[in-house]
């Protein structure tokens, strides 16, 4: 091998030009096209998704899932005490990994499931109210009851077996945005009530929010609950 200094040099610069020339295609062409074609072709979901409300500020991400609780009495109090707010129609359950100190807007800092089987909890394969407290069927059953005596109103009642399964269990994320329009539906008469609207035009704020399977096949129909709650806060003029 030729190891003298001419050679050691012309190497060194073979080195220093390719190392020149890659970080350019790489790390400044590359990104540049890349960007410039998202924010062509894909601008919304390049930069995140976002929702804005009437005035232009950005309220969230149609990807990621709120959180519409009322303000807690003593900020020092154990996570998980904050009631939800009834004027607005509320997500799925946010159990997952952790506590969260960082997004005040959503009970989780980490993207996951419980991983707790579906019968975590059950006596003799059924979910019954001596299930034992921190279980699966335990948080299904009190969720069950909370919904059930939070959506019931002076004119209508929610019987339990009318709740659906997105509104008692959390998502494999914990984060998912969306619920059933069935889940949207049972909340209807209490926030109409909630917020002095008539019942059916809430009800045609659900249906205009609905989106259907994607590509008509793939997944189930769903409404995103923060774009719902921001076409509600446009409605009400909150």
């Amino acid at each position: 091998m030729n190891n003298t200094p001419g050679n050691t040099a012309r190497l060194i610069g073979a080195g220093l030009r390719a190392l020149l020339v890659l970080t350019l295609v790489c790390g400044v062409l590359y990104p540049l096209a890349v960007t410039g074609v998202a924010q062509v072709l894909f601008h919304d979901q390049a930069n995140g998704s976002e929702i804005r409300d009437g005035s232009g500020r950005v309220v969230g991400s149609s990807l990621i899932g709120q959180s519409y609780h009322l303000p807690k009495k003593d900020p020092n109090d154990a996570e998980g005490t904050a009631r939800p707010d009834l004027r607005w129609f509320q997500p799925r359950p946010s159990n997952g990994l952790g506590g969260n100190s960082v997004n005040t807007q959503y009970s989780l800092i980490l993207s996951g499931a419980t991983n707790r089987s579906a019968d975590n909890g059950a006596i003799n394969g059924r979910c019954t109210r001596d299930a034992a407290e921190g279980t699966l069927c335990a948080q299904v059953i009190a969720a069950k009851d909370a919904v059930v005596a939070d959506n019931s109103t002076a004119s209508h009642r929610v019987e339990p077996e009318d709740v659906p399964a997105d509104a008692v269990t959390s998502s494999g994320s914990g984060l998912d945005p969306h619920i059933s329009p069935a889940y949207a539906q049972l909340q209807v008469h209490r926030v109409a009530e909630r917020n002095r609207l008539d019942v059916k035009q809430v009800g045609r704020l659900v249906k205009d929010h609905t989106e259907g399977r994607t590509l008509g096949f793939m997944g189930e129909p769903r409404v995103d609950v923060l774009e719902l709650n921001a076409a509600l806060r446009a409605l009400t003029r909150r």
